[in-house]
């Protein structure tokens, strides 16, 4: 099994998480060989992750390395495999890594591609991204042989780019024992909104910030996660005299993460746009009410009043309203509810032992 995927561990986002807890189930049954960008120059040409044979291309710089992949990742796939040729060809999201898969495939026709489609950003500035590539880009949905997506809204988006093959929705999981932590922490005289995302503008926590000037002030937010976005950030929170409101805690271990949820009252973010979202799989694992916007992928799994709440795009006002309600002692049966039914849908929908099998039938 060749993987080409444009970052790997020790970079973690959806797509990096996936690969690495996919085949860690599935390593007894698959010899996988990955092939990936270096994106710095302190990380190892080659090592072993998991179950997973890693080959980093590049000199360590993030685009330069990331262009080496899209043109020569093909080669350095061939060279890792020692002269074999793949069974599978996995291409990790139609980017890079899903260019250097395609790549392959056209050199070796028999190989079967599968495409993932892990894709977060709007779908229109992916277009806007991708438009140098030309026809290039629709290619890749052209020649797979199957198709993955994490979300109806990016199995549409598969057949909008012309691909002919079989769209299968198998989504990302979470590890229910990891997303179980005891709560504790929970101020008695605070309530604290908890975020964890990359800080860039489609996760919009600058909604989440501008949503405290409509709540008491013992509502505090939590920013978990770092990105490009801070310093904006960081210069809102000044502006609206909310500095001791919203506290930065930048980037933690991830298997600290549960315990930050557990320790939080209430999962906020009010994404611009989403390919499914793990984040929110995750609050909904440890038991967090939680409010989201209807975009992207995120009406798989959350049902207004059902799983989470639901507030409107671009909408400060509309989060606080989700809050007040939430918190609205005369509410407190219909959000456990909730609470209780979004824990159950990812107890039996959303493990990642449910998606490895799932995807072990479409890499076979």
């Amino acid at each position: 099994m060749l993987i080409f995927s444009t970052a790997y561990v020790p970079a973690i986002g959806g797509a990096e998480r996936a690969v690495e807890e996919i085949t860690k189930r599935l390593g007894d049954q698959y010899s996988f060989v990955l092939v990936t960008a270096r994106l710095s120059s302190a990380l190892p040409r080659r090592e072993q992750i998991g179950m997973v044979d890693v080959f980093r291309i590049g000199i360590g710089t993030p685009m330069f390395d990331k262009i080496l992949l899209a043109f020569f990742g093909a080669r350095a796939g061939e060279r890792a495999l020692g002269g074999k040729i793949a069974d599978t060809v996995w291409g990790i999201m139609a980017s890079y890594g899903g260019l250097a898969a395609l790549r392959y495939k056209e050199k070796h026709p028999s190989t079967r591609f599968l495409l993932t489609l892990q894709e977060g950003d709007d779908i229109s500035h992916i277009a806007r991204r991708a438009r140098w590539l030309g026809s290039r880009f629709k290619s890749i949905f052209a020649r797979a042989d199957a198709v993955q997506a994490i979300s109806r809204y990016l199995a549409q988006w598969a057949q909008v780019m012309g691909t002919q093959a079989l769209v299968t929705v198998v989504p990302n999981g979470v590890d229910i024992e990891k997303f179980n932590p005891p709560v504790g922490g929970r101020s008695s005289t605070s309530v604290k909104l908890i975020t964890t995302s990359r800080l860039v503008k489609k996760n919009a926590v600058d909604d989440s910030i501008r949503a405290l000037a409509h709540l008491p002030k013992h509502v505090v937010l939590e920013v978990v996660g770092d990105g490009v976005e801070r310093d904006n950030l960081e210069n809102l929170v000044r502006s609206l005299n909310l500095s001791g409101r919203v506290h930065f805690r930048g980037n933690i271990f991830p298997e600290d993460i549960p315990q930050a949820l557990a320790n939080a009252d209430i999962f906020v973010r009010p994404s611009l746009s989403e390919g499914l979202g793990n984040s929110f799989l995750e609050a909904f694992a440890v038991g967090l009410p939680t409010i989201a916007t209807p975009v992207g992928g995120i009406p798989d799994f959350l049902i207004d009043g059902e799983t989470g709440w639901f507030a409107e795009p671009r909408n400060p006002e509309s989060i606080a309203a989700c809050v007040r309600y939430i918190l609205d002692p005369a509410h407190k049966e219909h959000v456990d509810r909730v609470t209780t039914a979004a824990r159950a849908l990812v107890e039996t929908t959303y493990t990642w032992e449910s998606v490895a099998g799932q995807l072990k039938t479409l890499l076979s």
